[in-house]
């Protein structure tokens, strides 16, 4: 990396090249942001095609973000040891393989294994972008390339579900769902030559220690975990599901206490001391949990309630993805002014997008119109938006300069293994009330979902009054 800086200095890389590199970038944070989507509007198609049931719907997502968030913050530091450069074409290729995988996969777990597959790769590439563009661009310029990261981003969120809806139902060459993930090989193919041919090489510093028996005990014990809660609301509640949930406690149990030991532990030890951050730990995983999962459940009702089609489930969710995408663009103006008000406020406005839904879906059942889904989803998607731009914002207001790093690559990966929790549980919820109809499996699981944002508003009180650029820039 000093290497890296240094030649920076002294020979500048030309625009173009910048420009290429970023571009590197961004088609690589596209590719993960489709990929932890598009089983959202898909995965009851493939269940069915493939066997799978509930449970391979609840895992399509899980496994992805589960991958991801607890090998996010381990993916950065191989980077800073062995090359953000070598990391970066190796996760890319990695992923390229995973998607060849699940586009070919012919049962359930061959899939999961795949998706799983995806997500650790993934969390070898992403880590990597921000310092690759850090050591390539002058630092009076380095903003305009970081820029353009929202709207790139909000864009993939917004279209990368209608993608995935209408190539299901375009069914290319008698293919079904299969396209959506070979789709990987043209844009990751193309991707990684470019990374490999622009990309500057760096020699990482061998001095950087990593955690991997934390990492491994964090990920088995979330296995442990998620599969004894998927297993038992697929298959009853048997001696299987209970051990595994056992024994993901134990490893978990396990997982804190190499925390407090090890040297290089995945959570600064200083981190879980600061009052603010823990609270906005905590408030972050609990909300994002539940919004992932309504994401989920939300199509799942579209399809097997109002029996619409992915490409129908995939225009109804357009709303949602436009409420959030401009909520976070009017909360990035907003937070340094506003600060942990907006988390609030966000909080609410989903708790009466939830109300309201609940009301609608409880009144019309089965029968309701897609206009009149318009209003409570779009409400549902501003909330969201408020919530996504502002709670890790606000959550790093008070902590050192120096810890800065490790406090965002550890929410982020938290924000990953949330996801992974909320699609597992909320589903749970959703499938275990499926018994009574699909409109009361929805407004049992709006509720939910509405208990579990309700218990986040008084961890607001324990968060930093202000924003963390506020007081460190």
């Amino acid at each position: 990396m000093t290497q890296i800086l240094h030649n920076k200095e002294e020979r500048p890389l030309p625009a173009r090249t910048r420009w290429a590199i970023l571009a590197v970038v961004l088609a690589a944070d596209v590719l993960d942001l489709l990929d932890a989507t598009i089983t959202n509007i898909a995965a009851p198609t493939i269940a069915r095609d493939l066997g799978g049931g509930a449970a391979l719907v609840q895992w399509l997502g899980t496994s992805y973000a589960l991958a991801l968030g607890v090998l996010l913050v381990p993916g950065g530091r191989l980077g800073d040891k062995y090359g953000r450069r070598r990391m970066f074409l190796y996760g890319l290729a990695g992923f390229v393989a995973a998607s060849l995988a699940c586009g070919l996969a012919t049962t359930s777990a061959t899939l999961v294994l795949a998706r799983l597959t995806q997500g650790a790769c993934a969390a070898l590439v992403i880590p990597q972008g921000f310092g690759i563009l850090g050591a390539t661009w002058p630092r009076d310029q380095i903003g305009k390339a970081f820029s353009l990261f929202g709207p790139v981003m909000g864009l993939s969120a917004v279209g990368g579900p209608i993608l995935a809806g209408f190539l299901v139902d375009a069914d290319l060459a008698g293919l079904g769902w299969r396209p959506m993930f070979l789709i990987n090989l043209l844009v990751g193919g193309a991707t990684l030559l470019a990374a490999y041919r622009l990309l500057p090489r760096d020699t990482g510093s061998a001095q950087v220690t990593l955690d991997g028996p934390g990492a491994a005990l964090l990920c088995a014990a979330l296995l442990g975990l998620l599969g004894g809660l998927i297993d038992g609301s697929a298959h009853g509640w048997t001696g299987r599901p209970l051990t595994l949930l056992l024994l993901g406690l134990a490893l978990f149990a396990g997982f804190c206490h190499r925390q407090r030991t090890a040297a290089a532990p995945l959570i600064q030890p200083s981190l879980l001391r600061n009052r603010g951050f823990t609270a906005g730990l905590v408030l972050g995983l609990v909300a994002f949990a539940a919004t992932a999962g309504l994401l989920y459940v939300i199509s799942l009702y579209f399809q097997r309630g109002l029996g619409r089609s992915p490409a129908d489930t995939a225009l109804g969710l357009i709303p949602l993805s436009l409420g959030i995408v401009l909520a976070s663009v009017a909360c990035y103006r907003l937070i340094h002014a506003y600060g942990r008000r907006l988390v609030v406020a966000g909080l609410l406005i989903v708790l009466a997008g939830c109300g309201y839904l609940a009301l609608l879906v409880a009144d019309s059942g089965t029968s309701v119109s897609s206009w009149a889904l318009v209003p409570p989803v779009l409400l549902l998607g501003v909330g969201m938006g408020t919530c996504f731009g502002t709670v890790y914002d606000v959550t790093i207001g008070d902590i050192a300069p120096e810890e800065a790093g490790s406090a965002s690559g550890s929410l982020n990966a938290v924000q990953q293994v949330a996801n992974a929790i909320g699609a597992a549980a909320v589903t749970t919820v959703y499938f275990h009330s499926a018994d009574g109809g699909e409109t009361h499996a929805m407004t049992v699981s709006l509720t939910a979902v509405a208990v579990a944002t309700a218990l986040c508003l008084p961890l607001v009180r324990l968060l930093p009054r202000t924003a963390g650029g506020e007081q460190h820039h």
